[in-house]
């Protein structure tokens, strides 16, 4: 061809492919959902931001709701508008989380195992009650804004997005008939598969309860007391109406969690929020490299980093760096690393696995304990009580054991490898099924109507007594045939006898 044809041709090619990108990209723009959120404080939070980044990233519009009390959300945000409710009346969450924390652990080297268990419960119960209280707070300043009301309806959101932990945006959602997604482990009354999926007392153990999926009679004695415990709770303080909702992405996966029943609409998104790990800052690198709790530290051969406020130990050796703050999940991704000492919360738990790193767990409150013994179960860590932490040096015993025995490293290292082999990465999971509840405007078809059902229903009650009433009914009438019979075969031989 003649070289101004080619040079036309090239042209047009050229311009194919921008107008191709152009309508991509407006194509994106304009299918860029509206997403209401309303997250839940403290450690939640963190997971809940990787979430809503990562929908502002694929072009959605993300507006969180938080409070004048909130700790970590912050008003302003690269990603996300707020709104600001106003809580006169409520806490701030760390000033509600601390003191808990400090009753716990005095409940826990208390001296009577029965009396801490009463006082632990008395405890956690009065907490649900504080967290009910703010909780109402925030709602009902929420739906008595009739301007932040009137402004919600008029945005016209896609979709709701909560925590339901955190009941408020539960309300809101339904308030403006808006299809509902929950990021939970956690609602208001416990672990989230209970409030949905068929869970048998044999093989589900409840939360608090310290038992695994591998239970003795007495266990599944225990742990039918602890689900009476809960019902309890449930049925007389909180019961709402959480089935509801068109999705629900659970924050753990089965490499972690035992293994149960579950639903067509929980979505399984555990580790979402873990990565590789980037280089570390300079001075933690340099640290690294260079080869009560702050006394076993010292004698141990490793570094140690060790997040921690307050005035500095007086036993503390020189292979121990302290640290306000520390990239946790670059640290345990780290070559070098070998042993992470947690609390046991969920996001922490779940970093462990996705790097492969064992576990000294020291568990305060909530579902900690749980978590870790679901690592321990599978070889991967090894637990000790705050009750005991200080005694006969078991601290540094339990650091040396893991450090030296090397089946911790290799279980670990295994649910790792079990973890990160998926078709989909577990956040790309997330983002699909929340934008696919957006384009079809809910997710209606995977609910069950287990949730519209009162309880006797659900259990089948109604129906084992009207059958156990036609199966008496069917007895008395089989009993008064054989006796009616009866008499009559004696009048017979009565009449032939006279």
């Amino acid at each position: 061809w003649p070289k101004s044809k080619l040079h036309m041709g090239w042209n047009n090619t050229l311009c194919s492919y921008l107008l191709i990108s152009l309508l991509v990209a407006s194509w994106r723009i304009y299918d860029g959902g509206k997403i209401l959120v309303f997250p839940l404080e403290g450690s939640h939070w963190v997971n809940m931001d990787i979430l809503i980044k990562a929908l502002h990233s694929q072009g959605h519009t993300i507006t969180v709701v938080r409070t004048t009390k909130s700790w970590y959300i912050k008003e302003e945000s690269l990603h996300y508008s707020s709104f600001t409710i106003p809580v006169i009346d409520g806490v701030e969450f760390e000033e509600f989380v601390k003191p808990i924390v400090k009753k716990v652990i005095d409940i826990e080297r208390g001296t009577s195992s029965v009396l801490n268990f009463i006082h632990l419960q008395i405890e956690m119960f009065s907490a649900m009650s504080k967290v009910h209280g703010l909780e109402c707070d925030m709602a009902t300043a929420v739906l008595k804004d009739k301007d932040l009301m009137k402004t919600l309806e008029e945005t016209q959101y896609d979709l709701v997005l909560t925590d339901p932990a955190w009941g408020t945006g539960i309300l809101v959602a339904h308030y403006l008939q808006l299809p509902l997604v929950y990021n939970v482990r956690w609602i208001t009354s416990g672990e989230g598969h209970l409030a949905i999926a068929p869970s048998p007392m044999s093989y589900i153990p409840m939360t608090g309860s310290g038992l695994s999926h591998k239970m003795t009679f007495t266990e599944r004695v225990k742990n039918m007391l602890f689900y009476l415990l809960w019902e309890v709770q449930y049925r007389l303080v909180i019961r709402p109406h959480y089935q509801g909702a068109d999705l629900w992405l659970m924050r753990v996966d089965f490499v972690f969690e035992f293994p149960r029943p579950t639903m067509p609409n929980v979505i399984y998104m555990g580790g979402f929020q873990c990565k590789p790990a980037k280089p570390l800052p300079q001075e933690l690198q340099e640290f690294v490299q260079t080869g009560v709790i702050a006394a076993a530290f010292a004698q141990l051969p490793q570094k140690v980093i060790w997040r921690y406020k307050g005035d500095r130990p007086a036993t503390l050796g020189n292979n121990t760096l302290l640290v306000d703050w520390m990239p946790q999940n670059d640290i345990l991704g780290h070559p070098m690393t070998r042993l992470f000492v947690a609390h046991g919360g969920t996001n922490g738990v779940q970093e462990a696995i996705y790097h492969g790193i064992p576990v000294v767990g020291l568990p305060l409150f909530f579902d900690q304990y749980d978590n870790l013994l679901r690592l321990k179960e599978r070889g991967g860590a090894k637990i000790l009580s705050m009750a005991t932490v200080d005694k006969n040096n078991n601290f540094l015993e339990a650091l040396q054991d893991v450090l030296d025995e090397p089946s911790y490293r290799m279980k670990m290292q295994r649910l790792s490898r079990l973890h990160r082999d998926v078709p989909m990465e577990p956040l790309d999971t997330a983002l699909f099924w929340i934008e696919f509840v957006m384009r079809h405007k809910g997710a209606a078809h995977l609910r069950t109507e287990s949730y519209r059902m009162p309880w006797y229903s659900y259990h089948s009650v109604d129906v084992v007594l009207i059958l156990l009433a036609v199966v008496a009914v069917l007895i008395l009438l089989l009993l008064a045939i054989v006796r009616y019979l009866c008499v009559r075969s004696c009048l017979k031989r009565k009449i032939k006898s006279e």
